[in-house]
């Protein structure tokens, strides 16, 4: 396992534990927050990619839907 597949898997399970608790205290933001946490740490550890190269995907597509609108 390389690190970038370690520190995606602590981001994995981090996200998911700010999640539940976010989601069942009813905090939408903090649940929305946690669950992009835990959707890079998947992302990180199936891509290989630091935090900031995954977040920059995520920017590049988010950008791309807004020109469609």
């Amino acid at each position: 396992m390389t690190n970038l597949e370690i520190k995606g898997e602590r981001n994995e399970r981090n996200g998911r534990q700010k999640k539940q608790q976010a989601c069942s205290s009813g905090d939408k933001l903090d649940c929305i927050e946690a669950r992009e946490e835990e959707l890079t740490g998947k992302l990180q550890k199936k891509l290989g990619k630091g935090d900031e190269a995954i977040e920059n995907m995520i920017d590049e597509e988010d950008e791309k839907h807004e020109d469609l609108s």
